[in-house]
């Protein structure tokens, strides 16, 4: 799911952002630091990687390296880049400061962490799973979808529409559960780094894959997720641990295949521009 990814000048500048937040601790400003150098590293790696060792062919339509498909991907991206330290960061930081203050003393430290993570993976599979069941938030969601093909630049294509939703409603399980920022951060950092790998087209010897898919999502698991058939596209909503789907019945029978085509069902990819005004339209 949407997740903010600041490389660079724009950690930097989310850090300048929140410099002017009272209480932000310093763990946070060296998480926030290392967050999206550690990131950017990764999906480097992994776009390498993908394109030495792929599992499935690329699509000859759009040349070899898919630069049209790279543009669209990356101007997505770009404005969530601008948006984040703006509008993300800042909601956070408000919920955590301004949390209920109920936890008990053993949940904290990294024990505490620990507990936030999973209890913040098993929410963002029930908001990845809301975002396909409630027509407004498809809306936006469909965007990330349209992609027909899958690779790291597909784990940072999000509506901006889609990235503040999401930021809305972690705020609000923020507020609740009084999850500190610092959890937030090392979870953002985890779903990240999960995404981009299973998005990604990285071809992985099949033990090694079966192996992690016990515990983790891999590609062979959210690829079925991204198949163009609808039954498929409602499945398979784990964002990190991949054991919420069979625990809840949303687990696909399908297998991934090289050949399987990606996207939404009866609908094609658009240009940059329509993507962004396409949530808002008016629909028969």
């Amino acid at each position: 799911m949407a997740e903010s990814f600041l490389p660079g000048e724009a950690a930097l500048g989310a850090r300048r952002a929140i410099d002017h937040i009272s209480g932000v601790t310093d763990a946070v400003q060296t998480l926030l630091a290392y967050k999206g150098a550690a990131i950017a590293v990764w999906l480097l790696l992994l776009f390498v990687l993908e394109r030495a060792l792929p599992s499935a062919p690329r699509p000859g339509s759009d040349g070899a390296w898919g630069w049209r498909r790279l543009a669209r991907n990356g101007g997505l991206w770009l404005a969530n880049i601008g948006l984040s330290p703006l509008v993300v960061l800042p909601i956070s930081i408000w919920a955590s400061q301004h949390a209920l203050a109920w936890r008990p003393g053993w949940w904290s430290g990294w024990p505490g962490t620990l507990i936030d993570l999973l209890i913040l993976d098993f929410l963002i599979y029930w908001w990845h799973r809301a975002n396909h069941v409630f027509p407004l938030l498809w809306r936006f969601h469909e965007i990330h979808h349209l992609d027909r093909f899958l690779d790291t630049t597909s784990a940072v294509r999000f509506h901006f529409g889609e990235v503040v939703l999401s930021a809305l409603a972690r705020a609000g399980a923020i507020l609740l559960l009084g999850i500190p920022i610092e959890s937030i951060l090392v979870f953002e950092v985890l779903v990240l780094t999960g995404a981009l790998f299973h998005h990604s087209n990285l071809r992985l010897p099949p033990k090694v894959e079966r192996t992690l898919a016990r515990i983790v999502i891999t590609p062979s698991i959210h690829w079925v997720h991204h198949h163009a058939v609808r039954a498929d596209t409602d499945s398979n909503y784990g964002t990190f641990f991949s054991f919420w789907d069979p625990l809840f019945g949303s687990r696909s029978r399908t297998s991934r295949t090289a050949e399987m085509p990606i996207g939404v069902e009866g609908l094609g990819e658009r240009p940059f521009p329509a993507l962004l005004v396409r949530p808002f339209l008016v629909r028969r």
